[in-house]
Parts: structure tokens; C-alpha cells; sequence
């Protein structure tokens, strides 16, 4: 017996073949080029196409764009989990299938030294939102069969990439007609305040209540989730609300890291980026979409669930037409429902 070597993919579930075409990209951002963390201009984008559609097909379609989570790179939708397809291969099977019409799917990076850039414009990370809104978006409607309009664009992502969802479309309603928000970032008392305590305790304990020592240290050694996770998180969340407008590249935090105590004007700025308060500062924006969905597990470890109904309260009272769909779940696990959003918002941007 001798093993021999085969041609072409081995298949499920190992590799399971597209029935669409994926464009792996890199592209190169002026808005990006010289951003106050050093990060690269040059970046991964993923540009997905369904079975049969070429880049000169002959009608115009709806688009999606879709925004990774906190800590999130472009290139982890291929990550698989057990027995599972990855993201990439659940959003081909949908067009593969025929259960949704044709659009042109965008998967976007927008990954700091910080880890994250909440898809903003901040003096801390960089002009992530424009670097979307305004260098990806166009990019992608020259060089692809998408319709170069915003009734028929839409937005969606989990976790911080649903609050960029949320986010984009509210302050860039020029740019998307449409969002779908997964556990998105909102309600930021609930979501993001208990962990002050614990970042203030960790920097203590284990980086002598400095975030100076802290980078120093993160610099030097090797990354361990339980070690400096949540204190990077945290800063690259401040660098995205609270830029410190005297130092590029630096955040100002919203509590004191000796005690956890909350400094107020800091969170003052936090809350005025929290969906839930954005609302009604942008209905105009919100009653221009075309399609709203919302959902959250019921067990979200960061209690975003509260958020989206939250923020599903404050869509009521401006009689905004959305849906809001809790299910039994956490805060992960959760690829599987992608899938129907996106079918959800491409009915909605579909020529009528």
C-alpha cells in the first residue's frame, strides 16, 4: 500500500468547494496612510460574487457589507468551528442554494494595533468610517455589477461590527440603506461600564496601575487573552469614543484607573457614540432605511441582548419600522444566523 497524491480539493469537511467566486483582494487606502498608529494602508478585502455572476453581469444588484467583531481580521471568516461550515461557505451556500436573489457580499477589515476601530473616525485609530463609506464603497460599485446607490446598499457585522452596522448607517445614511445588527455594541452602561472595575483591578495587579507598563509589556510578550485582553479591548474602545485630541493615537479613559471611578465628562463623550442615544439625534437617517433587523441570544455574556431592546424601545418611540428577534443563545456561536439577515436586507434593497 502507498499513499498517493490527489488533484483539486479535498473536499468537506476539510474545504468545501464555492458554488460563487470569492475575491481575496488587497487594496491600498490613502484615508488610511499615515493613521496615528502606524497600522498598514494596504489591506485585505474580500469581495464575494454568487454562482453564475460575473463582474460584467448585465443587471445591476444589491449589496452587503459585512464588519468583523472586536478583535476581529478579514481573513478569520474562514475560520471553522466542529462540524461546522465557516462563514464563508454559509454565505456561498445561501446563493448557492437559490433561497436569496443575487448580490455582490463585502467583507471589510478594518483591524487596529488596538485591536478594533468601532468603524469610526477617531484621532485615536484612524478614519475607519471613511475609509468604508467613502474608498471601499466606491472601489467595490466601479469594479463590480453593484448598484451604485444607497437604496440599494446594505450594512451588517456582529458584536462591534453590528455596532458599526448601527453606527455607519446612522451617520452615513449616503452611503447604506439597510442594516442588520448581531448583538451589536449599545446600551453601554450595561455592556461596557462592569468591566471598568475589572480592567482597573488588572492594571493594578498585574501592570502597577499603568497603561504605559501595560503596552510596554504587551510589546515584549507573548499575548495571552486572560493577561491582556480585556485591558487592550477597553483602551482600543476609549481610542475609538474618546480619542485624547492632545495625542494622537492615545485614548482618554473613562474611569480612574487607580479606583474604577467613573470620570465623568469621558463618559459623557462614550455615551454620546451609544446607539441607544444616537437614535434620536439621527431619525431622519433611521426612517430612511429600508430594512432594520436586530437580533441577540437571550444568554449574551456582555448582556447585549439588553442593548438591542434597548434600542428597539427607542425605534418604537420614533415609530421606526424594524425587527427585533431574541433567540436562545450567547454572544458566540452564533455564525449560523448571518445567513437570514443577509437574505433579510438583500430582499430589501432588490429593485422593486
Amino acid at each position: 500500500m502507498a499513499l498517493k497524491q490527489a488533484s483539486g480539493s479535498p473536499g468537506a469537511p476539510w474545504k468545501r468547494p464555492l458554488g460563487g467566486t470569492l475575491d481575496e483582494l488587497t487594496v491600498s487606502s490613502e484615508l488610511l496612510a499615515g493613521n496615528p498608529l502606524g497600522d498598514p494602508a494596504v489591506r485585505p478585502l474580500y469581495v464575494y460574487r454568487p454562482p453564475g455572476v460575473d463582474r460584467d453581469h448585465p443587471r445591476e444588484l444589491p449589496s452587503v457589507y459585512v464588519l468583523q467583531g472586536y478583535y476581529g481580521q478579514v481573513d478569520a471568516w474562514w475560520a471553522r468551528k466542529p462540524l461546522e461550515p465557516n462563514v464563508i461557505e454559509r454565505v456561498d451556500a445561501l446563493f448557492a442554494s437559490g433561497d436569496c436573489p443575487d448580490a455582490i457580499v463585502v467583507f471589510v477589515d478594518a483591524w487596529t494595533s488596538y485591536a478594533g476601530s468601532q468603524f469610526l473616525n477617531s484621532t485615536g485609530t484612524g478614519r475607519y468610517q471613511d475609509y468604508l463609506c467613502d474608498e471601499v464603497v466606491p472601489f467595490v460599485d466601479e469594479r463590480y455589477p453593484s448598484a451604485a446607490d444607497r437604496d440599494r446598499r446594505g450594512v451588517a457585522g456582529h458584536s462591534s461590527g453590528g455596532y458599526g452596522a448601527m453606527a455607519c448607517s446612522m451617520m452615513r445614511p449616503d452611503a447604506f440603506g439597510a442594516f442588520a445588527s448581531h448583538a451589536g455594541d449599545a446600551l453601554f452602561e450595561a455592556c461596557y461600564l462592569p468591566d471598568f472595575r475589572g480592567v482597573a483591578r488588572a492594571l493594578r495587579d498585574k501592570f502597577e496601575g499603568s497603561y504605559e507598563v501595560f503596552f510596554e509589556r504587551f510589546a515584549a510578550e507573548r499575548f495571552e487573552w486572560e493577561r491582556f485582553g480585556k485591558p487592550l479591548e477597553m483602551y482600543g474602545y476609549a481610542a475609538a469614543y474618546s480619542p485624547d485630541p492632545e495625542r494622537p493615537g492615545k485614548a482618554l479613559l473613562p474611569f480612574e484607573l487607580a479606583t474604577g471611578r467613573l470620570v465623568g465628562d469621558v463618559w459623557e463623550r462614550w455615551l454620546e457614540h451609544d446607539p441607544v442615544r444616537m437614535a434620536a439625534r439621527h431619525a431622519d437617517a433611521l426612517r430612511s432605511m429600508r430594512r432594520i433587523y436586530l437580533d441577540a441570544g437571550r444568554a449574551d455574556e456582555y448582556f447585549l441582548e439588553l442593548g438591542s431592546q434597548a434600542f428597539s424601545a427607542e425605534l418604537d418611540a420614533l415609530g421606526i419600522d424594524h425587527t427585533l428577534e431574541l433567540f436562545d443563545g450567547k454572544h458566540g456561536g452564533i455564525a449560523y444566523r448571518y445567513p437570514g439577515a443577509i437574505r433579510e436586507l438583500v430582499e430589501a434593497l432588490r429593485e422593486e
